[in-house]
């Protein structure tokens, strides 16, 4: 196949693979997600409403945009859901590209990989947040965000692409990294909704994410072999 065809090829894969991926989880965003997410602003309103209003606001501070509820909201979640969808869609035609899969249960793997990479490693330290949760400095949690999502992808390579057992140590050390130094948390846990409704939501997230990553996973496999035929 030409180059030209090639990048085409990878391209449409990923479209239509992110696409896929992005319309199932904001679905399950919608019917699952979301209600959570009002019912804790409902929380978030009213310990604002009970605060005392400062008595000067500080030159440039402005309050954080949020879409209205209704169409506005899923219209916003859908997009940015597309946009994350086919950047990941992207990601793994181009690993195909490199290791080209058998059918659909190597997409599904890599899906599962994707999973634990980019959602379940980083939210063992820190779970998904509702409005109104504390939470530690902006900063310290994206580095550890980052170097989580880093450390994992090097610890599932070592145990997954070779077959050394000195390296295979090494990627279990590189796994288990992170959780050891800690996450960076706030002095105080919690936050002002409900622990049961907390728990609800970190649920449904883990579930809307690991069918988004299967989704991913197995579509874009099947694309990439049918669109992009082995030489």
């Amino acid at each position: 196949m030409p180059l030209t065809g090639m990048f085409r090829a990878l391209a449409f894969s990923a479209v239509l693979a992110g696409l896929s991926a992005a319309s199932v989880l904001t679905l399950a965003q919608a019917f699952w997600v979301t209600p959570l997410i009002l019912d804790a602003e409902v929380y978030e309103e009213a310990a604002a409403a009970g605060m005392p209003e400062p008595a000067e606001t500080p030159d440039g501070a402005f309050d954080a945009w949020r879409p209205e509820t209704g169409w506005p909201r899923l219209l916003a979640t859908a997009a940015g859901n597309c946009l994350l969808g086919i950047g990941y869609g992207l990601m793994m035609t181009a690993l195909y590209a490199w290791r080209r899969p058998k059918g659909v249960t190597q997409g599904l793997a890599w899906g599962l990989a994707g999973f634990v990479v980019f959602f379940a490693a980083p939210g063992l330290g820190l779970p998904p947040e509702l409005p109104g949760d504390f939470a530690a400095e902006l900063g310290a949690r994206q580095s550890w965000w980052l170097a989580t999502a880093l450390c994992t992808t090097g610890g599932l390579a070592l145990l997954g692409l070779q077959e050394r057992r000195v390296l295979r140590l090494l990627g279990v050390l590189l796994l288990a990294l992170p959780h050891l130094v800690g996450a960076p948390h706030p002095p105080v846990s919690g936050g002002l909704a409900p622990e049961t409704l907390r728990g609800q939501f970190r649920l449904a997230t883990l579930l809307s994410n690991a069918l988004f990553w299967g989704m991913l996973g197995g579509v874009s496999a099947v694309a990439f072999r049918r669109f992009c035929p082995a030489e």
